[in-house]
Protein backbone atom coordinates (compact mmCIF):
# COMPACT_ATOMS: atom_id res chain seq x y z
CA UNK A 1 0.00 0.00 0.00
CA UNK A 2 1.64 3.75 -0.92
CA UNK A 3 2.26 5.93 1.94
CA UNK A 4 0.72 9.30 1.82
CA UNK A 5 4.38 10.34 1.19
CA UNK A 6 4.52 8.45 -2.10
CA UNK A 7 1.21 9.55 -3.23
CA UNK A 8 1.57 12.95 -2.46
CA UNK A 9 4.82 14.05 -3.54
CA UNK A 10 6.73 10.88 -5.37
CA UNK A 11 4.11 10.23 -7.56
CA UNK A 12 3.00 13.84 -8.82
CA UNK A 13 7.19 15.18 -8.61
CA UNK A 14 10.96 13.68 -9.17
CA UNK A 15 11.93 12.77 -5.92
CA UNK A 16 16.14 13.23 -4.69
CA UNK A 17 15.41 10.74 -1.99
CA UNK A 18 18.82 8.82 -0.44
CA UNK A 19 19.00 6.08 2.29
CA UNK A 20 21.31 7.02 4.98
CA UNK A 21 24.39 4.93 5.15
CA UNK A 22 23.59 3.16 8.18
CA UNK A 23 27.48 1.79 9.28
CA UNK A 24 28.03 5.92 8.89
CA UNK A 25 25.32 6.59 11.36
CA UNK A 26 25.87 3.66 13.39
CA UNK A 27 29.57 4.92 14.18
CA UNK A 28 28.36 8.31 14.74
CA UNK A 29 25.51 7.13 17.23
CA UNK A 30 28.23 5.30 19.20
CA UNK A 31 30.24 8.01 19.84
CA UNK A 32 27.68 9.61 22.34
CA UNK A 33 26.08 7.06 23.63
CA UNK A 34 25.55 7.11 27.77
CA UNK A 35 23.43 6.77 30.38
CA UNK A 36 20.00 9.16 29.98
CA UNK A 37 21.42 10.61 26.57
CA UNK A 38 18.10 11.70 24.97
CA UNK A 39 18.11 11.32 21.41
CA UNK A 40 15.57 12.98 19.03
CA UNK A 41 15.70 12.04 14.95
CA UNK A 42 13.99 14.90 12.48
CA UNK A 43 12.44 13.05 9.92
CA UNK A 44 12.23 9.50 11.23
CA UNK A 45 10.46 8.19 8.14
CA UNK A 46 10.42 4.31 8.84
CA UNK A 47 12.25 4.52 12.31
CA UNK A 48 15.32 2.82 11.43
CA UNK A 49 18.05 5.11 12.63
CA UNK A 50 15.62 5.78 16.03
CA UNK A 51 15.04 1.80 16.84
CA UNK A 52 19.41 2.10 16.42
CA UNK A 53 19.36 4.48 18.74
CA UNK A 54 17.41 2.77 21.34
CA UNK A 55 18.84 -0.41 20.92
CA UNK A 56 22.52 0.91 21.83
CA UNK A 57 20.95 2.68 24.90
CA UNK A 58 19.44 6.12 24.00
CA UNK A 59 16.15 7.02 25.19
CA UNK A 60 15.30 7.71 21.44
CA UNK A 61 12.22 9.54 19.33
CA UNK A 62 11.66 10.00 16.32
CA UNK A 63 9.18 12.74 14.64
CA UNK A 64 8.04 12.42 11.11
CA UNK A 65 5.36 14.25 9.22
CA UNK A 66 3.95 11.30 7.17
CA UNK A 67 1.60 8.99 9.88
CA UNK A 68 1.71 6.08 7.45
CA UNK A 69 5.21 6.07 8.06
CA UNK A 70 5.35 6.53 11.73
CA UNK A 71 2.61 3.22 11.92
CA UNK A 72 5.35 1.19 10.21
CA UNK A 73 8.05 2.50 11.90
CA UNK A 74 6.07 1.78 15.23
CA UNK A 75 5.69 -1.95 14.00
CA UNK A 76 9.45 -1.99 13.48
CA UNK A 77 10.01 -1.05 16.71
CA UNK A 78 8.23 -3.82 18.24
CA UNK A 79 9.17 -6.74 15.97
CA UNK A 80 12.73 -5.51 17.00
CA UNK A 81 12.15 -4.97 21.05
CA UNK A 82 12.56 -1.68 20.85
CA UNK A 83 11.13 1.13 23.19
CA UNK A 84 11.91 3.92 20.55
CA UNK A 85 8.86 6.46 19.99
CA UNK A 86 7.57 8.03 17.39
CA UNK A 87 5.17 10.87 17.31
CA UNK A 88 3.38 11.79 13.67
CA UNK A 89 4.11 15.76 12.86
CA UNK A 90 6.62 17.93 12.20
CA UNK A 91 10.04 18.58 13.71
CA UNK A 92 9.56 22.26 13.64
CA UNK A 93 8.46 23.65 17.25
CA UNK A 94 5.27 25.46 17.45
CA UNK A 95 5.85 28.85 16.61
CA UNK A 96 9.38 28.30 14.77
CA UNK A 97 9.75 30.74 12.41
CA UNK A 98 12.93 30.71 9.71
CA UNK A 99 13.81 33.72 8.96
CA UNK A 100 17.19 33.13 6.73
CA UNK A 101 19.49 36.29 5.92
CA UNK A 102 18.16 37.68 2.10
CA UNK A 103 15.46 34.53 1.45
CA UNK A 104 12.28 34.82 1.25
CA UNK A 105 11.27 33.04 4.39
CA UNK A 106 9.62 29.41 3.23
CA UNK A 107 10.32 27.04 5.64
CA UNK A 108 12.43 25.12 3.52
CA UNK A 109 11.07 21.83 4.26
CA UNK A 110 8.77 19.56 2.31
CA UNK A 111 5.73 19.66 3.83
CA UNK A 112 4.01 21.37 7.36
CA UNK A 113 2.17 20.02 10.19
CA UNK A 114 1.73 20.09 13.77
CA UNK A 115 4.72 19.55 15.88
CA UNK A 116 5.12 15.92 16.86
CA UNK A 117 6.88 17.76 20.42
CA UNK A 118 3.18 17.59 21.58
CA UNK A 119 2.55 14.14 20.74
CA UNK A 120 6.03 13.06 22.60
CA UNK A 121 5.25 15.28 25.06
CA UNK A 122 8.80 16.52 25.35
CA UNK A 123 10.27 19.83 24.50
CA UNK A 124 13.19 20.43 21.92
CA UNK A 125 15.31 21.70 24.67
CA UNK A 126 14.80 19.00 26.47
CA UNK A 127 16.94 16.12 23.85
CA UNK A 128 20.65 15.69 24.05
CA UNK A 129 21.54 14.18 20.88
CA UNK A 130 19.30 15.68 17.35
CA UNK A 131 19.81 13.10 14.15
CA UNK A 132 19.12 15.25 10.50
CA UNK A 133 19.23 14.34 6.78
CA UNK A 134 18.23 17.19 5.66
CA UNK A 135 16.50 17.92 2.05
CA UNK A 136 18.32 20.30 -0.31
CA UNK A 137 18.31 23.53 1.17
CA UNK A 138 17.05 22.31 4.66
CA UNK A 139 20.73 22.01 6.67
CA UNK A 140 20.74 26.15 7.60
CA UNK A 141 17.06 25.96 8.23
CA UNK A 142 18.00 23.10 11.10
CA UNK A 143 20.91 24.63 12.11
CA UNK A 144 19.03 27.96 13.33
CA UNK A 145 16.12 25.91 14.55
CA UNK A 146 18.44 23.97 16.94
CA UNK A 147 20.18 27.22 17.33
CA UNK A 148 17.16 28.94 18.53
CA UNK A 149 14.82 25.99 20.00
CA UNK A 150 17.96 23.32 21.49
CA UNK A 151 19.37 22.37 24.26
CA UNK A 152 22.38 24.62 25.00
CA UNK A 153 24.78 21.52 25.31
CA UNK A 154 22.64 19.50 22.88
CA UNK A 155 25.06 18.05 19.88
CA UNK A 156 22.87 18.22 15.85
CA UNK A 157 24.13 15.79 13.66
CA UNK A 158 23.80 16.11 10.10
CA UNK A 159 24.09 13.37 8.16
CA UNK A 160 25.72 15.20 4.47
CA UNK A 161 25.38 12.25 2.33
CA UNK A 162 27.97 11.48 0.38
CA UNK A 163 30.06 13.98 3.12
CA UNK A 164 29.38 11.94 6.52
CA UNK A 165 27.67 13.21 9.32
CA UNK A 166 28.60 16.63 10.76
CA UNK A 167 28.59 17.66 14.53
CA UNK A 168 27.44 20.90 15.37
CA UNK A 169 27.40 21.98 19.38
CA UNK A 170 26.30 25.54 20.38
CA UNK A 171 25.71 26.59 16.46
CA UNK A 172 29.49 25.62 15.72
CA UNK A 173 30.66 22.64 13.22
CA UNK A 174 32.99 20.62 15.79
CA UNK A 175 35.96 18.57 13.75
Amino acid sequence: MATAFEKDVRSKQWHPFKPANYRVVLQALIKYRGADVRFLEWGSATGVITIMADLLGYEAYGIELDASLVETARELAQRNQSKARFAAGSFLPTGYLWEPEGGDGRLGTIGEGTAGYDELGIDMQEFDVVFGFPWDGETDMMLDLMAKRGGTEARLLVNMTNRGIYEYRGGKRQV
